[in-house]
């Protein structure tokens, strides 16, 4: 780190330090308001919106007073994410417990570009993003919101709900529903900024932004422009010392090695004629490694190449976002509206050279100017070999397994840049004496462009071996001349297109009264249509399959729509009778009408009820039955190439021990002799080919959740909730098995059947040394296969009080505390339902099945001192103790210990039109647990853990 980072990273260390004091001689300010995130949005002690009036609540389309719901509803509020430095919406999204870190600012490998939310870990495609209760645009053929698309500076808060949610807001909803709230009252200029520094100098983030509202035509109208800049810079994992070498396991579990790929730059070059190979040729075995031109020796178990260094930790992300909403009174209560945003989002992904492997054919003649006579010697010999693989003999070609990483390239960097636009047009108002009517159409469409820079030509490298074009020297270290690498390198271009069309009407309004104290009976009902589109277009070597270096894959290109009726009806029983404060009925159904023939009419329903006995504790609990119908990449996705990390169970030393494991790795097509050799398996990522399929069914899930929710008269400020929640989804659609780790488990461990459709995936996969050589790919398409299921209880807690100390000079400030947990007490996969006690038990662990850690406790927690216009702020984030989810192997970090990190934060109204915050995440500068062969990427879970560590921010604020 250059002397310049390091004082700038200094430079705000000491103004966090210093800001209480310097804050403190500036005299008393007004009483901004500030605190922590509440529960109540806008509510006064009693539940009720604090202006009287009716608002809709997330969850619900029935506009209300009391913002107790049968469904549980978790809220952060904009405090949140002001105090925590939040530029991207994920930064406070991950912290919250409901959710399972997706795609995120640290996802190089795999990345994409986009940031993800995952609820209750059941996946980002089972949770349906909503920004001011309307669906928002997705990204790609996998019908997935991009979190870089919404516009933190303007949150008013986020809305959490538990369970499914398709009886009110559709497909999707399986998981739960996420809300974004964006202010819409904005009334003069607002203008800001940040810029955020690690303690080491790097990881710097930029934002400026700009926000005008203002009256429209005397009043009669409202409208609100905006616009926003964003950049975050690059941080190597080489810039890390947990992250900048390639760990792995040393088999037994007893240390961590230094890992890395066997595909090095020095190139590794092997016989594939198995025992018929000639004893004493270096190309046997284990292979020639090339030291230095020419010259090789054999490969030994250290020949690896370090690929860490020159992956990205943090990504680097610029974004440009304009957008903008206004309204109309056209008379007689009918009000026009619309909404707009565009995004120009740009993010790349960096990855070592690209590492050539496979079998390619070798013509003698036209590489000898490279090698030394002991190498060519050692190729003629094995052009007399009489085997199939050599088809004729003395022809002077032969075919070798080849491993040379390409580092004369450079590195393989994928750049996506998505262009994102929505636009919404409606118009509301009364048609009835007590009801309304709301109508609206929105169009949303992304389209990416992703260019692939570092690829190899897989045709054009074998022609450069074999003698058809010009020959290329692969064999050592830095052999390949500017020439070559003209030669055999491709830039790929491919693009991506996303539809959503929506046109949504409804109606609500008031029935009757039952007469015992409660409100009006309440229905909402109306109907839906909805289009989705989507298609990818690859570049054509890209989709031809002779690139090397990003996944190969063929066009995708689909659409489905449906048509949907809606209605939810509120009962307000009883209140304020003996016995009954309030007693509240719900319940809600929608009909969907798919054009997807294998999914057809389907139904989803709900059900709840909320009861006070008193007005300071109220039960509250739902039933729902929700749907998510097949995404458009999930039915149409052409093949495509991927490299999920596995472990080969015949690479296993166990295997050669066992008559029943060693006999399906033969008839899988391992040589008797290699079952049980750790070189059967020559990286821990395993190429295979995945694909759509136009079958697929609907899936299904029912969730259960009740819960208590407490604010005792007799302690004004607090408010405590306590619900439990059961979600079960079934007919999940999944990769054969459940994904490649599965497939291998239920074939060579569980079923143990060649004929099982999962030892069938691995037949004929294999090269002559039973090797996974990326040659020929297992197929792990999708289908209805899985059952997944979570369970636990999630709390919440805020509390506001005066404090009797002040260093402002005020009578009295205030502290405010603000707790958000949930313990997690299953979340499992069945990868076959047929095999129902086949399961994966997720919850307390993490690996290589069950990917990021599902800690069973994870809170964030923040209290808060507010002072006249000065909030003092520190946030704990806990999460619990995690085990590793492969009990048949040892690791050598087998669990990772309870993970604490303390964030300090200040935020100073320095007049009614100016404020500054200052703070420090991660304050002691708390490093992961560094794991081996069981981690995501950069030898932890980056989206869980923090690999930034210190980290500074300082922002600034403007009304007027």
């Amino acid at each position: 780190m250059n002397f310049r980072s390091r004082l700038l990273a200094t430079t705000l260390a000491a103004s966090v330090l210093a800001i209480v004091p310097a804050h403190a001689q500036t005299g008393p300010g007004p009483d901004s308001g500030t605190g922590t995130p509440t529960n109540n949005i806008d509510q006064n002690a009693t539940g009720e919106p604090a202006e009287g009036g009716e608002i809709v609540v997330t969850g619900s389309r029935i506009a209300r007073r009391d913002l107790e719901t049968a469904a549980p509803i978790a809220v952060v509020g904009q405090e949140e994410f002001k105090l925590s430095g939040t530029v991207n919406v994920e930064q406070v999204i991950n912290t919250l417990p409901q959710v399972i870190p997706g795609s995120t600012a640290f996802s190089n490998n795999p990345g994409g570009g986009v940031s993800t939310l995952n609820l209750r870990g059941l996946g980002e495609n089972r949770t349906l993003v909503l920004v001011n209760g309307r669906r928002w645009m997705f990204y790609d053929a996998s019908q997935i919101t991009d979190l870089n698309t919404i516009p933190a500076f303007l949150l008013e808060g986020v809305d959490v709900v538990t369970g499914g949610a398709s009886a009110v807001y559709g497909s999707d909803a399986l998981a739960g529903v996420v809300n974004f709230r964006l202010r819409t009252d904005l009334s003069g200029v607002e203008a800001g900024g940040q810029y955020g520094l690690t303690e080491r100098g790097d990881g710097r983030r930029y934002e400026g932004y700009v926000a005008l509202g203002t009256a429209l035509a005397d009043n009669r109208g409202h409208a609100t422009v905006y616009a926003e800049y964003f950049r975050r810079e690059a941080i190597f994992q080489g810039a890390r010392s947990y992250s900048r070498e390639a760990l792995g396991d040393n088999g037994d579990g007893s240390a961590l090695i230094p890992g890395g790929s066997s595909t090095t730059p020095t190139a590794r070059l092997t016989s594939t004629y198995g025992a018929a190979c000639p004893t004493g040729n270096i190309f046997c075995g284990g292979g020639a490694f090339f030291t230095e031109p020419g010259v090789s020796r054999p490969r030994v178990a250290t020949d690896l190449y370090n690929f860490a260094p020159a992956n990205y930790l943090q990504v680097p992300q610029e974004r440009y976002l304009l957008g903008g909403y206004a309204d109309y009174d056209m008379g007689g209560g009918n009000t026009a509206y619309v909404e707009a945003s565009f995004v120009n989002n740009r993010v790349a992904n960096e990855l070592a050279a690209t590492p050539v492997t496979g079998t390619f054919q070798v013509n003698i003649n036209a590489v000898s100017p490279f090698l030394s006579a002991a190498n060519i010697a050692a190729l003629r010999q094995l052009d007399t070999v009489a085997i199939a693989a050599n088809t004729v003999l003395g022809d002077g070609i032969v075919p070798l397994s080849v491993q040379r990483r390409v580092l004369e390239t450079g590195g393989r960097n994928s750049l996506d840049e998505r262009n994102a636009f929505r636009m919404l047009v409606g118009v509301k108002g009364p048609i009835a004496e007590g009801f309304n009517y709301d109508a609206y159409y929105s169009y949303a469409r992304t389209r990416n462009a992703n260019v692939q820079a570092g690829n190899i030509s897989r045709a054009a490298f074998q022609a450069g071996l074999n003698g058809s074009a010009d020959a290329i020297n692969i064999f050592g270290p830095g052999t390949l001349t500017p020439a070559m690498v003209d030669q055999i390198s491709i830039v790929a271009q491919n693009g991506d297109i996303s539809v959503l069309q929506v046109a949504n009407a409804s109606v609500s309004g008031g029935l009757f009264n039952l007469g015992l104290g409660g409100g009006d009976v309440s229905i909402a009902a109306g109907g839906e249509y909805r289009k989705l589109s989507a298609e990818f277009i690859p570049d054509t070597a890209l989709s031809s399959g002779d690139v090397i270096g990003f996944n190969a894959g063929d066009a995708t290109i689909g659409s489905y729509n449906v048509k949907e009726v809606f209605g939810e009806l509120l009962i307000p029983v009883a209140a304020r009778i003996p016995g009954v404060y309030n007693l509240e009925l719900t319940a809600a159904g929608r009909y969907s009408d798919y054009s997807l023939g294998n999914v057809g009419g389907v139904w989803t329903y709900a059900g709840g009820a909320t009861y006070s006995p008193i007005r300071d504790i109220t039960f509250r609990g739902q039933y729902q039955r929700a749907v998510r119908a097949p995404n458009v990449a999930e039915l149409f996705a052409g093949g495509a190439v991927n490299f999920p990390q596995a472990q080969d169970p015949c690479a296993l030393a166990s295997a050669a021990a066992n008559a029943t494991i060693r006999g399906l790795c033969v008839a899988t097509g391992v040589p008797t002799n290699l079952v049980g050799t750790p070189g059967l398996q020559i990286n821990n990522q395993i190429q295979i080919q995945t694909g759509g399929n136009p079958n697929l069914q609907e899936e299904v899930s029912d969730s259960y959740t009740a819960g208590v929710v407490l604010r005792p008269s007799f302690l004004p400020g607090l408010s405590m909730t306590a619900d439990y929640f059961n979600l079960k989804v079934e007919n999940t659609v999944s990769s054969l098995g459940g994904g490649l780790v599965n497939t291998l488990d239920l074939c060579y461990n569980v079923l143990q059947d060649i004929s099982s459709p999962y030892c069938q995936a691995f037949v004929g996969t294999r090269n002559a040394l039973g090797q996974f050589d990326g040659t020929v790919l297992p197929l792990i398409g999708t289908a209805n296969v899985s059952t997944l299921k979570a369970e636990g209880v999630d709390v919440q807690v805020d509390y506001q009080t005066r404090f009797p100390l002040s260093m402002m000079g005020r009578d009295d400030s205030r502290l405010a505390f603000f707790f958000l947990g949930t313990y997690t007490r299953k979340s499992d996969l069945t990868p076959v339902a047929e095999q129902p006690d086949i399961v994966t038990k997720c919850a307390g662990t993490f690996g290589l099945t069950c990917g990021n850690p599902t800690p069973k406790y994870k809170w964030t927690s923040r209290v808060s001192w507010i002072d006249g216009g000065l909030t003092t702020s520190l946030r704990w984030r806990h999460l619990s103790a995690v085990r590793d989810d492969d009990d048949t192997s040892d690791f050598f970090v087998e669990r990772i210990p309870a993970y604490n990190l303390v964030d300090l934060s200040f935020s100073f109204n320095i007049t009614d039109q100016y404020n500054l915050s200052i703070g420090v995440n991660n304050l002691f500068d708390k490093n992961p647990t560094v794991l081996g062969s069981n981690q995501q990427q950069a030898n932890t879970f980056p989206g869980t853990y923090d690999v930034l560590g210190r980290d500074f921010f300082v922002s600034t604020r403007f009304k007027f």
